[in-house]
């Protein structure tokens, strides 16, 4: 995730040239939980055998600056963007790409607050009513451990576990998750309103 120390636009150009892009990359040995919260012009690349919960605004522009030699589905190499992500790369170096935050039980947690998305993580042993009044705008649900139900305020019952991804509408202004025996660990998502 970003350059590992400061790199010059043409250094970036070379590099891809020559197939070591990877090389002036910072590397991270990745755990359970870990967060990087990675602004637009940001070189990043995920590693084999990470399963990641991906938050992103929507956008129509992903620029492929290198592709490990991998073929496409027509069996040729995928288009790199070099040159334009030459303008677009963010080549400024932070001391630590990874954002650090502190996961208390049953205490909801704010992740990332961007003008885009805020996310916030809960780690649920008991029920947890999730008030959603003060927003206008739908929730997204991602449940990255344990097992559980969400309620709803008519009384609907629908069961949730670790992997599954549940959307809650805009107009639903309130859900309550009931953790299993083993609680229930969850991402919640939402769009910021800009401000008039």
């Amino acid at each position: 995730s970003g350059f590992a120390k400061q790199v010059t636009p043409a250094q970036y150009e070379a590099s891809v040239a020559d197939n070591t892009i990877t090389d002036l990359l910072a590397e991270y040995e990745i755990h359970p939980g870990d967060l990087f919260f990675l602004p637009a012009g940001r070189v990043h690349s995920i590693g084999a055998g990470a399963f990641i919960a991906e938050i992103q605004q929507t956008s129509d522009i992903t620029y492929r600056i290198y592709d490990y030699d991998r073929p496409g589905p027509d069996g040729r190499p995928r288009e790199l963007h070099t040159e334009l992500a030459k303008e677009a790369i963010d080549y400024t170096v932070p001391d630590d790409y990874r954002t650090h935050y502190e996961r208390i039980r049953n205490k909801d947690t704010e992740l990332v607050a961007c003008p885009y998305f805020t996310t916030h993580l809960c780690d649920a042993t008991f029920s947890v009513l999730c008030d959603y009044s003060a927003l206008d705008s739908f929730v997204v649900l991602i449940f990255v451990a344990g097992a559980g139900e969400l309620v709803d305020s008519e009384g609907n019952r629908v069961a949730v576990r670790q992997g599954e991804t549940v959307l809650i509408p805009a107009s639903t202004r309130q859900v309550t998750l009931l953790p299993g025996h083993g609680g229930l660990r969850f991402l919640s998502s939402y769009i910021e309103t800009p401000e008039e």
